[in-house]
């Protein structure tokens, strides 16, 4: 395996690790990563109150100790709810990435290096696919094929297939015509030997950037679909329900629209300054500068 140096320097040099923790941007982006992720797994294991217990003679109950975000219109804590609805984002957005991932990555490497008749069908279908919204086009297939969690992943994972090809066959076709590429290939090695043992690994850090702007995306694209009941189903809570239920309690309870809210604004913006620390840091351009 073979990666060339010009794209990437050693990740494991203390350079890098110095590098990584003084970039404020890969920093604050990695607290706040973990925050949510570690809030969505603690879900798993303990909530302040049970969810599925309704308790109406304590409904829009404001900010309190025994209720720090308050209760929505059933009782339900409001805090508990974010939790739980944590985990559900991060799973569609985890799983649709992973689908757009797997598959177009692969796509993109193939059409990299196969170019001429392929390279332009796989690229045509691209552009047919990036002509509609994203989110129009999840909420047609999940209006086909019904609401639910596993119909959402299905339709952002689906947009996230040209996205990740598109990236995968740019990267790759730069590293094609590296010195190093041509003596592999001198060396009787193949097409899909050289991509997977030469391209992939060269490619990666893109991928990565590429994946955490998509999984930002895949969190607002489960919010707006679950806004439009499109998403998870109740009793799971969603962060995009818990904004739609309360759009019509704004001025008495304006609490349960502030922290789901708040919820999806944190989680994009931490995972919006992962991807641009991620990209300062692999970038060997940027790094020389610092």
């Amino acid at each position: 395996m073979s990666i060339d140096p010009t794209l990437h320097e050693n990740p494991d040099e203390p350079h890098f690790l110095k590098t990584a923790l003084t970039d404020r941007s890969f920093a604050i982006g990695s607290c706040i990563t973990l925050l949510i992720a570690a809030m969505a797994l603690l879900s798993f294991l303990w909530t302040p109150y049970d969810i599925t217990v309704l308790t109406v003679a304590d409904k829009l109950q404001g900010l309190s100790l025994a209720h720090p975000f308050g209760t929505d219109h059933l009782g339900r804590d409001i805090l508990s709810m974010i939790m739980i609805g944590a985990r559900n984002s991060i799973a569609v957005a985890i799983v649709a990435v992973g689908i757009g991932m797997g598959v177009g990555v692969p796509l993109g490497c193939w059409a990299a290096a196969r170019g001429g008749l392929v390279d332009e069908v796989l690229m045509r279908f691209n552009d047919l696919v990036f002509a509609f919204p994203a989110l129009l086009s999840a909420i047609m297939i999940t209006a086909i094929f019904g609401p639910g969690a596993v119909n959402a992943i299905i339709a952002i994972g689906i947009f996230n297939v040209p996205v990740f090809a598109r990236v995968a066959r740019a990267g790759a076709l730069s590293v094609w015509p590296r010195e190093f590429i041509l003596a592999a290939r001198a060396a009787g090695k193949g097409k899909f030997l050289i991509s997977v043992e030469h391209i992939l690994p060269n490619i990666v850090a893109l991928l990565l950037v590429q994946g955490t702007i998509q999984f930002a995306l895949g969190i607002l694209a489960e919010a707006g679909l679950s806004y439009l009941g499109l998403g998870a189903q109740p009793p799971m809570p969603s962060w995009g329900r818990m904004l739609f239920e309360a759009q019509t309690r704004m001025i008495v309870a304006p609490h349960l629209a502030l922290f789901p809210g708040l919820a999806i604004v944190v989680t994009v913006l931490g995972l919006n300054l992962l991807g641009d620390g991620l990209r300062d840091l692999l970038d060997p351009r940027l790094r020389r500068e610092r």
